[in-house]
């Protein structure tokens, strides 16, 4: 295969790069775009492997991004999807550095913060595009030896063709031009003295650029004062580094409205409180509250054995139309993306009306909840690949197993909405309880109350149980009436003492 040389940095006319296009970092940014955005980067931002890049001096967040980059090799000018490919020349690894300090300043350009010299080295060597298919590439990235990134080109947002045919209706893409196409999850923050290698291989492992290796050096010259200085604050940070935590850094409630850790927090306490209760008892303390219709009914549940708390994300699907299924079933759909950002003790609750007619969650996406820490699926539609769905430790609750695609009947149409599932009404950030008796919806400013008081109706009814069992009749005694209560009370007291 040819190696990138300065020849080949040298044709490059435009450097494009795209912002977001991986499933997985759509996810941990917390936002998926309808549409592909770009911006531009210097060609004299392009160096070779085995160069240093600077971190430049009063800098703290020199972020790395491991991508693929797609070689034109014939001029494009409003070319169609089903032709885009055949203008790329060759595909090879590349890295989008840049410096978050400096993104205050550049208003959305990131000239500054992605345009410094060497900030996007290329190579070692290119793979022929006609030697592989655009949806079968592997893309991998080393931190200091260890692998931080590991995607693949499967389920891109925006396929390599729709790239290369989107940018081409406004401009003349040229021989030479590098378009690079997104990171994948798992992009940070490199200091001095770090290695950073990327390379991109066809999923088999057969075809291969070798590893792009940079390494960063500590810039010596400090910043004019006429212009933009170098600022750092945890906002940046936690962007740079892909997490507060992963920058060290507190965590904190999300913001109304996004997608991840919806709702009030579920503490390990109050969690516990509601996994030692029924949901029988649950209920009653509902009812007490006037809270009658809370319960999602008419569920099949594959692990009937488990008692479930977690945190409700939301999912709708809408009645299949041909011409809407079009534009909202494919890709990344709105399905995906709610498995794809369901968290740990969250439990993904769908609406489907009640339609038994098709699947609406099958193996594998069912596992790719699993693996994320989802506690639970829950649709009120029916299961495809049942038997696989049951055999997994989270539960499913379902209405029917089916054999044919979610597409046969519905269209994923939107995430963390307030939907209807199984007779009731169910909010992102809702906390869903369930057991053998069924799934309760309860409102998460009541949890706390209700929670402590079925401890305490629990608590009562072992006593009545026990009183039951020794012979004595109901009257009085279930509920409980004063004489009873107060012999409880006793019974109460001794068990405290013991």
């Amino acid at each position: 295969m040819e190696q990138v040389t300065d020849h080949i940095l040298a044709s490059a006319r435009k450097v494009i790069a795209v912002h977001i296009n991986y499933p997985s970092r759509a996810a941990q940014r917390g936002r998926t775009p309808a549409q592909p955005s770009y911006f531009l980067k210097p060609s004299s931002s392009l160096s070779l492997s085995g160069s240093p890049v600077e971190r430049p001096a009063g800098c703290e967040l020199l972020g790395y991004e491991g991508e693929i980059a797609l070689v034109i090799g014939k001029q494009a000018r409003r070319v169609g999807i089903e032709d885009a490919w055949s203008h790329v020349a060759a595909v090879t690894a590349s890295n989008d550095l840049g410096v978050y300090d400096l993104r205050y300043a550049d208003k959305g350009s990131n000239l500054r913060s992605k345009g410094g010299d060497g900030f996007t080295p290329v190579g070692p060597a290119l793979i022929p595009a006609d030697a592989v298919d655009p949806a079968g590439l592997r893309i991998r990235t080393w931190h200091n030896g260890q692998l931080v990134q590991d995607d693949t080109t499967a389920d891109l947002l925006f396929p390599f063709a729709r790239l290369v045919a989107d940018l081409s209706q406004l401009l003349t893409l040229e021989e030479g031009d590098l378009i690079l196409t997104g990171t994948p999850a798992g992009a940070s923050v490199a200091k001095p003295g770090d290695v950073l290698e990327v390379e991109v291989s066809s999923v088999d492992g057969a075809l291969s650029t070798g590893r792009l290796v940079t390494t960063v050096e500590e810039g010596t010259t400090p910043f004019a004062d006429f212009g933009a200085r170098p600022q750092a604050d945890d906002v940046q940070r936690e962007e740079a580094y892909g997490s507060r935590e992963a920058a060290g850094l507190a965590t904190e409630a999300a913001a109304p409205g996004a997608s991840a850790a919806v709702g009030p927090v579920l503490s390990p306490e109050l969690k516990a409180k509601l996994e030692s209760v029924c949901t029988a008892t649950l209920s009653s303390q509902l009812r007490k509250r006037g809270l009658n219709n809370v319960s999602i009914d008419g569920l099949t549940s594959t692990r009937p054995e488990k008692r479930i708390v977690g945190l409700a994300r939301t999912l709708r699907y809408v009645p299949n139309r041909e011409d809407l299924f079009k534009t909202h079933g494919g890709g990344f759909n709105a399905q995906k993306r709610a498995i794809d950002s369901v968290n740990e003790g969250e439990i993904l609750v769908m609406e489907a009306r009640g339609e038994k007619g098709t699947g609406t969650i099958g193996d594998i996406l069912a596992l790719r909840a699993e693996v994320r820490g989802a506690v639970a699926i829950i649709t009120d539609g029916g299961v495809r690949d049942f038997s696989t769905v049951a055999a997994m430790d989270m539960p499913t609750y379902y209405s029917n197993p089916h054999p044919a695609v979610l597409g046969r009947r519905h269209i994923p149409w939107d995430t963390d909405i307030t939907i209807a599932c199984g007779g009731t009404t169910v909010q992102p950030g809702d906390i869903i309880v369930a057991d053998s008796d069924g799934i309760l919806v309860i409102p998460p400013a009541l949890a706390q109350e209700v929670a402590d008081d079925s401890i305490v109706q629990e608590r009562e009814e072992t006593f009545i149980a026990e009183m039951v069992q020794q012979g004595h009749s109901v009257d009085g005694l279930y509920p409980l009436g004063k004489d009873w209560r107060a012999k409880y009370e006793e019974w109460e007291a001794g068990k405290a003492r013991d």
